[in-house]
């Protein structure tokens, strides 16, 4: 099982917890919400859990929680700027359906 993130996504990640002084990386994970069944739950790090699977790029650590990482498998997070707008962009090969405003999906 792996997980993998793009560059601009490992620079986001370290430009931000360097102006936060503090954290070991960011938890990506899965919960039940959106109109198609699931969403993308993002948050830093400072102390993992036990059961964490950890996967590093770069240097920064991504987290995942035992229960998120079936529905995880093979995603690539990366750090997208378009226009004005700007965010993380998740590809997930695992993903079957999303809904109409792309927050939510199912696998």
């Amino acid at each position: 099982m792996a997980i993998s993130m793009t560059p601009a996504a490992v620079e986001h990640v370290q430009r931000y917890l360097e102006s936060r002084g503090r954290g070991r990386g960011i938890r990506l994970g899965v919960r039940a919400n959106g109109c198609s069944g699931m969403s993308y739950v993002l948050e830093f790090v400072d102390e993992p859990a036990a059961e964490d699977t950890v996967f590093v790029t770069n240097d920064v650590e991504l987290f995942v929680d035992p229960k998120s990482l079936i529905y995880l498998d093979g995603t690539e997070l990366d750090f997208v700027k378009e226009g004005l707008n700007e965010g993380f962009q998740f590809r997930n090969p695992n993903v079957r359906n999303e809904c109409g405003c792309g927050e939510s999906f199912n696998v």
